[in-house]
This record gives C-alpha cells, sequence and structure tokens, in this order.
C-alpha cells in the first residue's frame, strides 16, 4: 500500500503541532508502507520506503494584500498535482494542504482522507493575518472536510467540533490522536550554556511554543506577578508581527519573565521542559496539545486550560492540574500549588511520562491510520 501526505510543514520546516504530526506519523508509516511526501518548501528525499518533494509558491503572486499568502497556498497545492500519483490513497494537513488532497480525488480518482488539526471557524484572529484570505481558508476548508472520504480528528473534543461546525456523516470521523517519541522526548539536563544564555534562573516555569492568540499567552504574563519564580516563554513563529508586538509590549517591564524570542531545537526543548518546575499551556483554543504531552514525556507537571483536546491529554490531579481558560488568578493558584509542594509536583511528573508512554506512541497511530486507508481502499472509495 502506497499514500500521499499532502502537507505545508515537513522537515526542516517545521513551525507547529502539524508538522510534528506529519513528521513522525510519516516516519512510522514507512516502516509499514510506501510514503510520498509533497510540501511546502525545498525538499527532495529519498530514503527507504519513503520520499518527500517540496514545492515553492509561484513567484509572480506579490502584492501588498493579507490574502496574498492564501492565493500563494493555493499555487502550491495546483504544482503539487503535475506529478504523477500512483498511491492508493492521498491524505492532507490542515488547511493549507487540504485543497491539494481534493484536487488528487478529482483528478486522480484516489480515497481521500483529511486531518484536522484545527478548524478556522474557530480561529477568527486569523483574519488579522490574512484579511479577506480568511475567507478564502474557511471556504477551502470547508469545501476539502465535506468533500473527504474520511475526516481524522485530533481528539474527541474536536471531533464534536467536526460535526457541529461542518455537515458531514459521523461514521466519515474518526479520532487518531497525535503522538510522541518518548526516546526523544526525556528528561535531560539543562546545559550551563543555555541556562546561561538566556539568563534562566534555578527556579522557573516554562511556556514553549508559537507565539499565537490561540495560545493565550497574555492571560500568564498578567499571571507571571503572583507567580514566585522565574517565568520562561520560549516563542517563535508569530502569526503577525501585530500580535508578536502586542505580546512583546505586554512583557516589558515584568522582571521575573524571561522571552526567548525564537525557535527552539528539539534539545533545547526536551532540556527546558525537564528543568521547569511546572510546564504552563494557557491556550484558549487547542484542538490536541502536542506541547503538553511532549512535556510530560520529560517529566514536568502541567497546568493548563480545561479546553478542547487538552483534557484528552492532561488528567487533573494526576498528570498535572486544569484551569478555567482565560483566566490568569486561576493559573497563578495553580502554579503557585506546585511549587508550594515538590513532591506532588514531582509525581505528577512522573505519571505524566507514564501516561505519555502508555497511551501515545507514534508506531501505534500509524497503525491506527494505515487501517483507516485499508478500509478506504477495501470499500472503494
Amino acid at each position: 500500500m502506497k499514500v500521499t501526505l499532502f502537507t505545508r510543514e515537513y522537515p526542516p520546516h517545521v513551525y507547529g503541532g502539524a508538522g510534528v504530526h506529519v513528521k513522525f506519523l510519516a516516519r512510522e508509516l514507512a516502516a509499514i508502507m510506501d510514503v510520498d511526501v509533497r510540501c511546502f518548501g525545498e525538499q527532495d528525499l529519498r530514503e527507504g520506503r519513503l520520499s518527500a518533494v517540496g514545492y515553492a509558491p509561484w513567484a509572480d503572486l506579490k502584492g501588498p494584500q493579507k490574502f496574498i499568502p492564501a492565493l500563494e497556498t493555493l499555487s502550491v497545492n495546483l504544482l503539487s498535482q503535475a506529478r504523477a500519483i500512483d498511491s492508493d490513497v492521498v491524505h492532507s494537513h490542515t488547511w493549507y494542504a487540504h485543497f491539494a488532497g481534493l484536487l488528487a480525488k478529482i483528478l486522480y480518482g484516489k480515497p481521500f482522507v483529511l486531518t484536522c488539526h484545527s478548524l478556522e471557524p474557530l480561529r477568527p484572529w486569523k483574519e488579522e493575518q490574512l484579511g479577506s484570505g480568511y475567507a478564502l481558508s474557511s471556504w477551502i476548508e470547508r469545501t476539502c472536510v465535506e468533500s473527504a472520504d474520511a475526516v481524522v480528528a485530533v481528539s474527541k473534543g474536536m471531533r464534536e467540533d467536526i460535526l457541529r461546525h461542518f455537515r458531514v456523516p459521523e461514521e466519515r470521523v474518526a479520532v487518531v490522536h497525535n503522538g510522541i517519541d518518548p526516546l526523544l522526548w526525556t528528561r535531560r539536563a539543562l546545559s550551563p550554556a543555555l541556562k546561561g544564555r538566556w539568563g534562566i534562573a534555578d527556579d522557573y516555569v516554562l511556556f514553549l511554543g508559537r507565539c499565537t492568540q490561540q495560545k493565550g499567552v497574555e492571560h500568564l504574563v498578567d499571571a507571571a506577578g503572583e507567580i514566585p519564580a522565574q517565568v520562561v516563554l520560549a516563542m517563535g513563529g508569530a502569526d503577525t508581527k501585530e500580535y508578536a508586538d502586542r505580546v512583546a509590549a505586554k512583557i516589558r517591564g515584568r522582571d521575573n519573565i524571561v522571552h526567548i524570542d525564537r525557535m527552539l531545537t528539539e534539545d533545547e526543548a526536551a532540556q527546558l521542559y525537564s528543568g521547569a518546575r511546572a510546564f504552563v499551556c494557557p491556550s484558549i483554543y487547542e484542538p490536541f496539545g502536542i506541547i503538553n504531552l511532549e512535556a510530560m514525556a520529560c517529566g514536568a507537571p502541567v497546568v493548563a486550560s480545561a479546553v478542547g483536546g487538552i483534557v484528552e491529554i492532561v488528567v487533573d490531579g494526576e498528570t498535572g492540574l486544569l484551569v478555567p481558560p482565560g483566566d490568569p488568578a486561576a493559573l497563578a493558584r495553580a502554579v503557585r500549588a506546585l511549587l508550594a509542594d515538590p513532591g506532588r509536583a514531582r509525581a505528577l511528573g512522573e505519571a505524566g511520562r507514564r501516561r505519555a508512554e502508555e497511551r501515545f506512541s507514534w508506531a501505534s497511530i500509524a497503525s491506527r491510520t494505515r487501517d483507516l486507508y485499508a478500509g478506504l481502499v477495501r470499500a472503494g472509495a
């Protein structure tokens, strides 16, 4: 069996949870079937049963309008079709690649699987980034979700959102969680070089993720004054300069906040997760929240918003503490509780590591995904 994966992100161009998902899903699928990846950006890989090729947007798509990136996205989706597709099934990830999957269904007659990592109707702030291109991204998502032969939700909460916002038969929507590589994400010492470079204290709590409104970072900034430890914000890949500037202005003058304004390597991220007294995820919208899983695998107790897929990862009182979204006071109280009780924090972190290992392996996720493909092929979808 062979699959073509359409994705915006693929190594080395990974900046978010969807890219992490495709990176490891492709690797594990290639252990059991042939995998053809078509992605954005420079890429030309041949490695065993895995191949990957990248595409650049049309050079003539220039202009000051905010919607230009949406048109660039469409151009890559079109380019991805010119090379013949001989796979048994095609599988797209995020609205950036969904149109490519739909085109392959129409042009090549392939069963079309689509994974939702987030939903445009639940991210209205994207209009700040794309302008009227947000209407285009929303149209692409709706059209493709409702045309797919199977839709994968990365959490039960996401499945409910899909069924609520789109006209899709329930039997077409399957839940397949994101996963974790427990060998990559494991406890390791915080190097003196990394600690010294950013001025990281012995006692710190951590947020690590993209600088985007859905992560709710401003609520952690508001809580920082009530947290008796350094707050490290490792944030890169801002959705817009305007939002990045807004967060930077909010941080300015906060003595106990360290802002690491760049994307970190996996090793650097694992070091920071491992050394944190707590990992804090203040998201206001989170279909899955793979950063929580990474932190748990590194043994960090988690304080997170009880929203979306987070409640399927973090078990309140067992692997971390859940708080209402958008509530800085609740965030501060939960963090203070862990700082005041190191024994409990350590126990939560150890339980989190066990849960990550037992419930979220990429090998099992790839196996379930391949079974989904096989069912569509057998059914002649």
